[in-house]
Formats: C-alpha cells, sequence, structure tokens
C-alpha cells in the first residue's frame, strides 16, 4: 500500500503568509522529484469566475502542486465573504462536513506521494457549531507546520497556538518566523525568545523589504516532512 506523506500547515493568525510559504514549500518538494498535491479544505473570501466561487489561496495552491486536482477536491468549501468560515457557511446555509474533506483528502492522498493541507485563519478557527480547525488537523492526523506572523504580540500567539497544538496530540514538525513588520524594535530578539520557548526548530525566518517578501529558500534541515 502507498504510503503518502503530508504536512497541515497553520498560522498563528490569518494573513500570517500560510499560503506563501505552504506554496514555497510544495515547489522545493516539486523540485526533489515529489508528487505533490495540495488542499484548502474550508476557504472564505471568493469570487465567481466561469459561474462558480474561487479562493485565490486555493488557487495558488492548485498551480503549485505537481500532480492536476481539480479545484473541487483541492477546496471542498469555499464561500464568497471573506469572514470567519463557520458564519460564511451559516450565512451559506451550508454545514462543513468533515468526512466530505475525509474524501478529498484521501482522494488527493491516492494520487501523490506529499499532500500538504492549508488550514484557515488560526488554530481553533471553529468550521461548525461543534469542530474546529484542530478537530480537522486531527482527524487527518498529520504533522503540523506553524507560520508565525513576527509583529506585536506575536510571542503571546505563538506559544499559545504551540500549545493547542501540543494538546491536540499531534505533531509540531516545525515553525517559520515572517516578519509581516519588517524589522520593527526586538524582531530577532523575539525570534530568539521563541526558539527558546518552542521545542520544535524554526525552520526557516522570512524577510521584509518594503513590505515585499524576499525569496528565502525554505530548508529543512533535520526534519523528515
Amino acid at each position: 500500500m502507498q504510503i503518502t506523506r503530508g504536512v497541515f500547515v497553520t498560522g498563528t493568525d490569518t494573513e500570517v503568509g500560510k499560503t506563501y510559504v505552504s506554496c514555497r514549500l510544495l515547489e522545493m518538494l516539486r523540485r526533489q522529484g515529489l508528487r505533490t498535491t495540495a488542499m484548502k479544505p474550508v476557504a472564505s473570501g471568493a469570487e465567481k469566475i466561469k459561474g462558480r466561487y474561487v479562493n485565490d489561496d486555493a488557487l495558488r495552491l492548485q498551480q503549485a502542486a505537481s500532480v492536476d486536482a481539480s479545484y473541487a477536491q483541492v477546496n471542498p468549501y469555499v464561500f464568497a465573504e471573506a469572514i470567519a468560515p463557520h458564519i460564511a457557511a451559516e450565512r451559506a446555509g451550508v454545514e462543513i462536513d468533515f468526512e466530505i474533506i475525509r474524501q478529498s483528502y484521501q482522494s488527493l492522498s491516492e494520487l501523490s506521494d506529499f499532500v500538504l493541507v492549508e488550514g484557515v485563519g488560526g488554530w481553533l478557527v471553529p468550521l461548525n457549531a461543534q469542530q474546529t480547525l484542530a478537530d480537522l488537523a486531527t482527524m487527518l492526523a498529520l504533522p503540523v507546520l506553524l507560520v508565525v506572523g513576527m509583529r506585536l504580540g506575536c510571542i503571546n500567539h505563538a506559544l499559545l497556538s504551540v500549545a493547542a497544538i501540543e494538546q491536540s496530540g499531534l505533531h509540531l514538525q516545525g515553525w517559520i518566523a515572517n516578519k509581516l513588520q519588517g524589522n520593527y524594535p526586538c524582531v530577532n530578539e523575539n525570534i530568539e525568545t521563541l526558539q527558546q520557548h518552542i521545542e520544535a526548530p524554526l525552520l526557516a525566518t522570512l524577510e521584509q523589504a518594503a513590505g515585499i517578501e524576499t525569496a528565502l529558500d525554505i530548508t529543512l534541515a533535520g526534519t523528515q516532512l
């Protein structure tokens, strides 16, 4: 039986660079010759193209993967409004069903060597009345990669996220520091502080130059994704 590897990418908040990191990781794995697929199980914030709603992040993931997969497989639940996903689903008259997500994940697993799954928002974002993103990650049982948006207040957000991931019983593969506010005061000291308090390795630091991300390779030294 083929064993498909993968990773679940989450962040300390929304807009911290999860999709950017995910696409870079997919590009790196493509260069290694792996057959990759990607998934954004739930996305809120979409535009209608050719009669159907599509999310820009999901499209970027679909394009970065090396194996062709349908948009419906990549993004089973997409909502027009850029609001909390459980609220967007409620307004659309839809309940997010984890079994549908599991089936899409399974179909992608059968196509590839590696499946990257990108979450929505932060770790404990509700997806329906009973379940959160953490419950979804637990169902998929993938190792977790945490993207930390380096800005004022990030130490608390990062350590709370790490604690919640560990409480879920999942393995935190590593974390990535994304300098969203550039070199704000003590940013490097904040990164050092997080390194001292997070057992999982810092895999990469993404720089900001005049608000534009510089092209740094994501290195995964010492880890097995």
